[in-house]
């Protein structure tokens, strides 16, 4: 983001991103911060929470936050609570949380894994949907975060984590219908990043060249990339979008 003039599009707006302390997560919240929003962050630490609105502040935004595993309905509901108690509303929500527990394939998963990612990386969006949607106003908008491997799997052990991405997709578009025309939903599917979550992918010098030659810009992603692309769909700009899945992935192929 050094040296791009980034507009404020989302001054006074309230924003909720969960999973938001590294990785596109915080890129996320830190893209929204910066474009005027206040901006409520979690992960499961509150060392790591606060930590990063600690970051956020360094840099001029209104941030708070709370530890918050999305798989614990209490503290689901805290982090709702909380950001309404605060503000009185939610705007924007943004459901980033994702696990991929085991490189197992899909044939010899076990029945406790394939619970936790379907319960992370979709039941839990779902819930905390659920919970935020009464304190929306009309002109809000959620955005889910899937992948690229909701359209294509890349690489072993992931490929029940991708089904759970691809789950998404078909969210993203029954969401839609189901909340228009107050509130917009739409859906990004961030290509390969370099992050803590996938670092493996590109640990191996050989293999990250094999993925950044899958792109058409020749690179791999940032996570200011995809709080670019959040921030687009959650402002004023994409009043107009809604039902749709952002992929942003420098051109990787993307089709079902």
């Amino acid at each position: 983001m050094e040296g791009r003039k980034i507009p404020r599009r989302l001054e006074g707006k309230v924003a909720v991103i969960t999973a938001s302390t590294q990785g596109i997560g915080y890129g996320i919240a830190e893209r929204l911060g910066l474009e005027g929003a206040s901006v409520v962050i979690s992960s499961r630490k509150q060392k790591n929470v606060d930590g990063a609105v600690e970051q956020l502040k360094a840099k001029g935004i209104d941030a708070t936050g709370m530890a918050c595993h999305v798989n614990n309905a209490e503290q689901r509901k805290n982090l709702i609570k909380s950001t309404v108690d605060k503000y009185g509303r939610i705007d924007i929500l943004v459901s980033n949380a994702a696990a991929n527990p085991t490189m197992d394939p899909i044939a010899r998963m076990s029945e406790a894994n394939l619970d936790k990612l379907w319960d992370t990386n979709v039941k839990a969006g779902i819930l905390i949907a659920q919970e935020s949607v009464p304190h929306m106003n009309k002109g809000s908008s959620i955005v889910f975060i899937s992948s690229i491997t909701g359209y294509h799997p890349l690489g072993d052990g992931l490929q029940m984590y991708a089904v759970t991405k691809t789950a998404l997709l078909g969210l993203t578009k029954a969401l839609a219908a189901e909340l228009a025309p107050e509130i917009r939903v739409n859906c990004v599917c961030p290509g390969i990043v370099p992050t803590h979550f996938g670092d493996f992918l590109v640990r191996d010098e050989e293999v990250k060249r094999e993925m950044e030659n899958k792109t058409l810009v020749g690179r791999l992603g940032t996570t200011g990339d995809m709080g670019a692309a959040v921030a687009y769909l959650v402002s004023e700009d994409a009043s107009y979008v809604t039902g749709e899945n952002l992929v942003v992935a420098g051109g990787m192929s993307s089709r079902l």
